[in-house]
């Protein structure tokens, strides 16, 4: 059973070097494609029920999105449809933003979980006028058992997901 194990391992460190050093381009395998490559900055695009003079009024974004200063470059586009109007963020290359030190890292906070943030945030300020907090105030006192709920939650103001 621990020849099987080992074979395993080694099988699955192959697999892993081949898949990093890029291989040969032996195979014709959709994950064999060559060496990992980092990508350039990711767009974050939230579409928003205004028309863009309601988006950007005289030219200044929402307090969120300004926040961020200018270590983001934000577009703004009509949406498809004429359904109101793309705001599209990312991050500039080589750009930090303030919320980015060492420390925020650790606790997970991230530029892009900063652009995700400030862009919904941005979004709930124009359509409602109001950042809304999911059960805010908490309708029950912490407890250990409610403890996952509340750890999700927090993470999900951070992601934008659970």
């Amino acid at each position: 059973m621990r020849w099987l194990i080992g074979g395993a391992a080694v099988v699955a460190g192959g697999m892993l070097a081949r898949r990093l050093l890029g291989g040969a381009g032996q195979s014709k395998d959709h994950w064999q494609q060559g060496p990992v490559r980092r990508r350039g900055p990711r767009w974050h695009v939230a579409t928003v029920n205004r028309p863009a003079s309601d988006v950007a009024p005289g030219g200044r974004l929402p307090e969120p999105l300004a926040g961020l200063g200018d270590a983001v470059e934000v577009q703004l586009r009509p949406a498809a449809g004429d359904r109101g109007t793309e705001v599209a963020v990312r991050l500039r290359d080589g750009a930090r933003l303030p919320v980015a030190t060492a420390a925020r890292r650790v606790t997970g906070r991230d530029p892009e979980q900063a652009i995700r943030a400030a862009l919904r945030e941005s979004k709930q300020l124009i359509e409602t006028s109001e950042v809304l907090h999911p059960d805010y105030p908490p309708t029950t006192e912490p407890t250990p058992m409610n403890k996952p709920l509340r750890m999700a939650t927090q993470q999900g103001r951070r992601e934008g997901r659970l």
